[in-house]
């Protein structure tokens, strides 16, 4: 493991003041009552200096918008008929197909290596960043510091993960205030959390450094590994379509239906709670049970345990849902485009 050395941490203070910047400027979380706590966490722990804390927490900001919008995400607020168009777009399909053929070798290699599909990746990317054209405008020490000190409902999470930020750029060499992402902190092309990164994130260019933020190949192979360490099976369905065979009422009542948990309930199980799968699959097979207010009206579906590793992305399975259209409308937009290129080659 690198370490920050005493001589970054000047440099970087000297930068700061050279452009103007004052570290004892009115906006100061290293005033905040619950940073004295924090400090000693990182002094204690994991070896930083007070100092340096300071210096950081000093430069971050209180940012309400980043509590506002996280007060509303998307998943909670819409329904799957309002939820799904936002990334079934022609263009975000169209815009798939270009990242793919860019990115071919890399992809290709990742589902070699990893075992996840290329379109799995792809829709990814797709979905969170729009293949890297939005990663987010928020730097993600204000963004940590937000939410770690004063998002009350989630507070203990957002300081995991402002720790982990921290240890991250020590180890990397590089200064934390320089990073943006999203208003939750995630960062890069597949918006990795900091705690993501340090577990999951891998140098898949073998340059020596694992850049999530601006190399595409790094950011590939990172989100196949994170899909690996949290169990997807190569070659296995995702989801199965299902229809009811009791009053959606009863299903309603069961406490495991629309519960997003390790699939442990079998599709026997499920058919006598009164939801059955529209096509063949063993009764013996593991699945979580679902439903979504489609444009058609309820949809009705089986999510197996790559739907579930999806949702370790985000535990909505209205986006792992999205993940997954997506992706076979990538995968399909693809097979015409090679096809099209090979006839006209020809």
């Amino acid at each position: 493991m690198l370490s920050f050395s005493n001589k970054m941490t000047k440099h970087a203070m000297a930068f700061f003041a050279g452009i103007g910047f004052s570290f004892s400027a009115a906006a100061d979380y290293s005033n905040h009552p619950l940073a004295a706590g924090f400090v000693d966490e990182m002094v204690q722990k994991h070896g930083f200096t007070a100092t340096e804390v300071n210096q950081f927490l000093s430069k971050a900001q209180k940012r309400q918008p980043i509590l506002d919008a996280i007060a509303r995400p998307a998943e909670k607020s819409k329904t799957w008929k309002e939820y799904r168009p936002i990334f079934l777009q022609p263009l975000r399909i169209d815009n798939g197909v270009v990242f793919w053929r860019e990115h071919r070798t890399a992809l290709a290699r990742a589902e070699k290596e990893y075992g996840v599909p290329a379109e799995i990746i792809v829709a990814i990317i797709g979905v969170e960043t729009n293949y890297g054209k939005n990663t987010g405008s928020w730097y993600v020490m204000d963004a940590l510091t937000t939410l770690a000190f004063d998002y009350p409902p989630r507070a203990p999470f957002f300081r995991s993960e402002l720790v982990n930020y921290l240890i991250l750029t020590r180890e990397q060499k590089h200064n934390p205030l320089e990073f943006k992402g999203s208003y939750a902190g995630a960062m890069g092309y597949g918006q990795f959390m900091p705690s993501s990164y340090r577990n999951y994130a891998v140098d898949f260019s073998g340059d020596g450094f694992t850049d999530i933020w601006n190399n595409p190949t790094d950011a590939i192979g990172s989100i196949a590994n994170y899909f690996v360490k949290h169990g997807w099976k190569t070659g296995e369905a995702v989801v199965i379509p299902a229809k009811l065979t009791r009053a959606r009422e009863q299903l309603l009542a069961n406490e495991s239906f629309n519960t997003v948990v390790q699939p442990v309930i079998n599709i026997n199980t499920w058919k006598k709670a009164g939801i059955a799968p529209a096509i063949k699959i063993s009764k013996k097979a593991s699945a979580i049970a679902f439903e979504f207010d489609g444009i058609n009206g309820f949809e009705y579906w089986f999510g197996l345990q790559n739907f579930y590793t999806i949702t370790r992305y985000n535990r909505s399975p209205m986006y792992a849902m999205a993940v997954y259209d997506l992706s076979l409308e990538i995968k399909q937009a693809m097979r015409n485009a090679d096809k099209t290129t090979a006839e006209v080659t020809r």
